[in-house]
């Protein structure tokens, strides 16, 4: 007569030898190992995609570093090329237009043509 057990839904029938199989463990055992493998699999992939941003990342902080180092040479040179004037008028401005940008615009009435303005002329044209 075989002896029958059941683990995780699997009933496998032995003989009753002195011999006892353990294929229920053997089962659970691989498939520990799928999971661990699938688990690996996830983990590697990610990796890759983080590495992969990662380098993209580095080369866009690579490019605003040159950008800046630029801008930062031209306003040098600007500013060594300008006089005190310019510069506090240009400082002057800056103050004003951040203000501007604090306060609602504003709205105004549209300006008309000055009065001695020549009204457009209209050609002349005759019907046949």
């Amino acid at each position: 007569m075989a002896c029958r057990r059941s683990y995780l839904g699997i009933t496998r029938s032995y003989p009753r030898s002195g011999t006892v199989y353990c294929s229920s463990s053997a089962n659970v055992v691989a498939i520990d190992n799928k999971i661990e493998q699938a688990m690996d699999l996830v983990k590697s992939h990610l990796m890759y995609a983080v590495r992969e941003e990662v380098e993209v990342l580095k080369e866009q902080i690579k490019e605003l570093i040159e950008k800046n180092s630029t801008l930062e040479r031209e306003n040098a040179l600007l500013k060594s090329l300008s006089n005190n004037d310019q510069l506090s008028q240009l400082t002057n401005q800056a103050g004003l237009s951040t203000c501007q940008q604090q306060q609602p615009p504003v709205t105004t009435a549209p300006i008309s043509a000055p009065p001695n303005a020549h009204p457009a002329q209209q050609p002349n044209v005759s019907s046949a």
